[in-house]
Formats: structure tokens, C-alpha cells, sequence
């Protein structure tokens, strides 16, 4: 029985982790430890109070032996709850509601790691009716990801151009394009590189004669070594080169959103909200529409919309050119019996920013929410007015792991909107300019970097080995012709295919993250079909990392992140 029991155990450890719930134990200190400090005086002394000291999981008394065997084998066959996250101390927890006075949105974390904006110390007068000075709604720009990733197809595709490959000893593949507007008298170079592309303009008066591809090339990075480069002669070099291009360029994105009611304190109680209250669905109904998911044709964020199973709505909407998924935890399958949620968690978990709406006073903990990807919540509550006539105005605050750059548009201060237009126009630039400012974090940039060495390489060796090819080296006479990648079967080393492996990959590739690997069902088991290779002409960007989601959508819409 007890080995039963155990077996249990391990199934129930394990499910965290398989349903991409992702809830491992995260390096974050547990215990009875005070919280962060707040700027508020009263918090502080609560947080400076001495907690409830624990008592010993095991007795020493002899009688109690069965008691304590039985209370083994009750925490084994738990779930990992309490091994996942902090949790407000219990006095903490019952002394903070029943403080007088607004509350700040967020409380930072004891073992640190996040910055929260505006800082606690600047919480002055949040009234509706206060001063406030901020940026106007013009300059809400929205961020590049990759500010240099169409510059090939707006100044190289439509030119007679030239593509040179060659691998460098100490810099691995490389790939340079150049251009000559003869109508300007320039030369346009791109080098591609593991680590990032080059860009350079050249004036031809600077040069008796045209350089040559290895002078351009050192003249972008002075540590390349190669004495020579191969002419690319493939005749789809240029959707090869565009695709690599614009790997991570998405104009999808998909964000979570949470709805905290007054005294909810933990993970479990937030993923577990079922209701919507009217004042939820005013505030959802800024972000967007809600829409039916079956049949939905638009980007669906990783959520199921043929059969159901990630719910029957969603909130969706577009904004300048760009399609958003909100994964709304109430929205999503709530399945009785499963404190964690993790038909939920799965995809809000996967996400790298969600959005946080309160219901109340009590504040939001910056790692309350256990997750490798989330990187940034934007937490929003209602500020009650003493007088019905007066509009509804909600104060807005930001935190981020500390390895995530600020991000604009810049709060006014005080941060308070009364105008519903103006607050989206913030609040859907505020997310996606957090994403891609995320993107920059340790974790994200590491495994961007690995995939797209992958890329690069794979790409490289396309072109070169096409190339061959087309001039009739007879020991690739045996190559598939080229016309179209899409006639190389799936798994035959094709650039595009082993592009969308290597984002799959990204997605699962956890072994950075520190987590355990996901097997699935690889490109080449999959049968191929006329709408796979279609989407070989627009491989999608790498957006996230997560299989729900937009970080980009290679799987369904090709993306990575998610698709990604």
C-alpha cells in the first residue's frame, strides 16, 4: 500500500511539469521569513513583527509513530504546492487587511529580483482628482524587436544583389549579401553572423575599385579571418536569406490576464476564479472583444479552436497592425479537484507577460506566480470614487525581473486614467513594449542566441550546398532539385524544415531554463502535407518560448513563442 501510494506521489510530481505548467521549484527562498518592505509604515512594522514560529514536522514522542507515518506519507502524496512559492506569512497575511488606507498594487519580493515602477517610495496622492503630468498618447511608441530584420527585403530583394557564404574558423557561418545603388553611388552590406547581422553603407568614392566580399566583410567586423567567400547561385536564396531574416519579427502576440479578488494571496487562489464579476467585464472589454474560439480564423494564441478544449471564449483584439490573444484564467478550463490549475497555468504560465486586475486592496507579490517565462506583470485596480457621478479611474503599476530593461511608455505621475480610450491606447503599448523589452533577459537572450546559431548554420549550408548543386557538381547530382524547398521531404536537412525544427526545439529547449525536457512527436514523424509547404514561404518568429503561444506561432500559425 504504501508503495502504491508513493507511485502516486510520482505521478503527481510529475504532472507539473508535463502539462507545461512549468511550477518546479524556482530559486526563491520559502519559509516564515517577513516580506518585502512597503513604503507604508504600517506594512513595515507588520513585516519587522516576529512570525509564528514553525513547529517540527516530526514528533520525537514514541507513541506517535503511526501518526507520523501516516503524515509521511500524506506530504509525499501532496501536491508540490508548498515547495513552489512563498507565501504571505500568516500574521502578514491577516494584519494586512485589516490596515486603513489604499495599498500599493505590487509588494516587492523578500529575496529580490524584481523593480517595480512606480517605486513604493514615490506612492503619494492617488486621488482621481489629483495633478498628473505623463507623455502624450502620440508618443506611446511601439518597440522594435529587430530593428535591422527587413532591411534585406526593402533594399536587397528589389536590386540586383549579390550573396556571399564562407565559414570563419573563429566565427562559424557566414553569410553577406551586397548591393549597388548605383543611383546613390552606395554599397549596401549585410553581414550575417552567430551572435548578430551587420549593416553598413559605403560610399564607392571612397574606393578606387569595387572591394571585394572578403574586404566588405572585415570592413563590418574586423575578427573575421576567412580568405575567401563562395558565390550563392540559388535561385531561392533570396526567401531562404528573408526567412532567416525575419525570424523574430511577429506582429502576434499573446499576453495572460489574471483577476485577483480582495484577500487572494496565492497562486491557487488566483488561477481559481471561476465568476467574473461586472467590474471584470468592464475592465476585459478594454482590452478587446470576446470572441468564440470555434472557428476563429484570426491568431489564436495556442488556445483550441476546433474542439474546445481550451474553453469557448477569449478576448481578442488588434491594435496598429498587430493581433493579440488575451488568455483570460477565468476563460480558461477550470478543472474541480486540481488546486494548481494547470489547464490554465499551461498557458498562462507560458506566457513572458500577463496582466493583473485587481478586485480589492490586496496587493500583488512580484513572484507569487511561479513561472520560467513570465518576466513582467502590469497590475491594474479600480479607484473607488466617493461620489457615483464622477468617472471611473484606474491606477496602473509595472514590475519585471531585474534582468528586463524599462520599457515605455513612461507612467504619468500620478499613474491614474480616467479616460477608458486612453488607458488601452497605455495598456496594450505598455504590453507588448514589455515583451519585447523581456526578450533581452538572461534566460530569453541565451536561448535566442542557440537557436539562432542553429539558423544560421543550417542556412549556410542550404545556400552553399544549392549552390553546388545548380552549377552541376556531380557529387550533389543526387539532390532533390530545388525547386522549392518544399519538394525536400520533411527531414532531409532542408533550411526551412530544420527553421522550424529548430523553433520547436526552442520551445522545449529547457535545458537553459533548467527545466526538464518535453518529448513530442518530431518534424519528420509528422506526415506532410500542400498547407505544410505552403508555410514554408513564411516560417514565423521566434517569439517566446512556449508551445501556447505567441512569442510567434510555428506550430500554428508559425510561431514559437508560440507558436512558439
Amino acid at each position: 500500500m504504501q508503495r502504491e501510494k508513493r507511485n502516486d506521489s510520482s505521478f503527481s510530481r510529475k504532472r507539473s511539469f508535463t502539462f507545461g505548467a512549468y511550477g518546479g521549484v524556482d530559486n526563491f527562498p520559502c519559509g516564515d521569513a517577513a516580506r518585502p518592505e512597503s513604503a507604508e509604515e504600517s506594512i513595515l512594522d507588520i513585516m519587522h513583527s516576529p512570525a509564528t514560529e514553525s513547529k517540527p514536522f516530526l514528533s520525537t514522542s514514541s507513541n506517535q509513530r503511526d501518526t507520523e507515518l501516516f503524515e509521511i506519507i500524506e506530504k509525499l502524496q501532496g501536491s508540490r504546492i508548498d515547495e513552489q512559492r512563498c507565501e504571505f506569512p500568516l500574521p502578514l497575511k491577516s494584519q494586512i487587511l485589516t490596515i486603513g488606507g489604499d495599498l500599493p498594487l505590487i509588494l516587492p519580493s523578500e529575496s529580490g529580483g524584481y523593480w517595480i515602477d512606480p517605486p513604493l517610495e514615490r506612492l503619494v496622492d492617488l486621488s482621481p482628482t489629483s495633478s498628473h503630468s505623463g507623455p502624450d498618447p502620440e508618443s506611446y511608441d511601439i518597440m522594435e524587436r529587430d530593428r535591422e530584420a527587413k532591411i534585406y527585403h526593402e533594399f536587397f530583394r528589389s536590386r540586383y544583389h549579390h550573396t556571399f557564404t564562407a565559414v570563419d574558423l573563429a566565427l562559424g557561418p557566414l553569410v553577406l549579401s551586397v548591393c549597388l545603388e548605383e543611383e546613390e553611388n552606395k554599397l549596401r552590406v549585410i553581414l550575417r553572423m552567430k551572435e548578430s547581422s551587420l549593416h553598413g553603407v559605403f560610399s564607392l568614392s571612397l574606393f578606387p575599385n569595387i572591394p571585394s566580399a572578403v574586404e566588405l566583410a572585415k570592413m563590418l567586423c574586423d575578427r573575421v579571418s576567412v580568405s575567401r567567400f563562395d558565390v550563392v547561385g540559388h535561385l531561392k536564396a533570396p526567401d531562404l536569406i528573408t526567412a532567416f531574416d525575419e525570424h523574430r519579427v511577429s506582429p502576434n502576440f499573446k499576453f495572460g490576464v489574471l483577476d485577483q479578488k480582495e484577500g487572494q494571496f496565492t497562486e491557487e487562489d488566483i488561477l481559481s476564479n471561476s465568476e467574473e464579476s461586472e467590474e471584470f467585464k468592464d475592465f476585459i472589454s478594454i482590452l478587446g472583444e470576446t470572441i468564440q474560439l470555434h472557428g476563429f480564423s484570426g491568431f489564436r494564441g495556442g488556445l483550441d479552436v476546433c474542439h474546445g478544449q481550451t474553453g469557448s471564449e477569449a478576448v481578442y483584439t488588434s491594435f496598429h497592425g498587430r493581433e493579440i490573444m488575451f488568455h483570460v484564467a477565468t476563460k480558461l478550463p477550470f478543472t474541480e479537484g486540481d488546486q494548481q490549475q494547470l489547464q490554465r497555468k499551461r498557458h498562462i504560465g507560458n506566457d513572458i507577460v500577463a496582466l493583473v486586475y485587481q478586485e480589492g486592496q490586496t496587493p500583488f507579490l512580484c513572484d507569487v506566480i511561479k513561472s520560467h517565462f513570465l518576466h513582467c506583470f502590469l497590475v491594474v485596480r479600480r479607484i473607488q470614487s466617493e461620489e457615483e457621478t464622477e468617472a471611473t479611474s484606474y491606477q496602473v503599476s509595472v514590475t519585471a525581473r531585474e534582468d528586463v530593461p524599462h520599457f515605455g511608455p513612461i507612467l504619468p505621475d500620478p499613474p491614474i486614467f480616467t479616460d477608458r480610450s486612453l488607458l488601452r491606447e497605455f495598456l496594450l503599448t505598455k504590453l507588448i513594449n514589455a515583451e519585447i523589452s523581456c526578450y533581452k533577459a538572461q534566460r530569453f537572450s541565451r536561448l535566442e542566441l542557440r537557436t539562432r546559431s542553429s539558423l544560421l548554420e543550417s542556412l549556410q549550408a542550404e545556400l552553399l550546398t544549392r549552390s553546388q548543386s545548380m552549377m552541376g557538381d556531380p557529387a550533389l547530382s543526387a539532390l532533390p532539385s530545388s525547386e522549392g524547398v518544399r519538394g525536400v521531404p520533411e527531414g532531409s536537412g532542408g533550411f526551412i524544415e530544420n527553421f522550424k525544427r529548430a523553433i520547436r526545439v526552442r520551445s522545449h529547449s529547457f535545458e537553459t531554463l533548467g527545466v526538464p525536457r518535453k518529448t513530442g512527436v518530431s518534424a519528420s514523424q509528422r506526415p506532410r502535407t500542400d498547407k505544410d509547404g505552403e508555410s514554408d514561404k513564411s516560417p514565423g518568429p521566434l517569439p517566446g518560448l512556449s508551445d501556447s503561444s505567441g512569442p510567434a506561432e510555428l506550430k500554428d500559425q508559425t510561431s514559437p513563442p508560440e507558436e512558439t
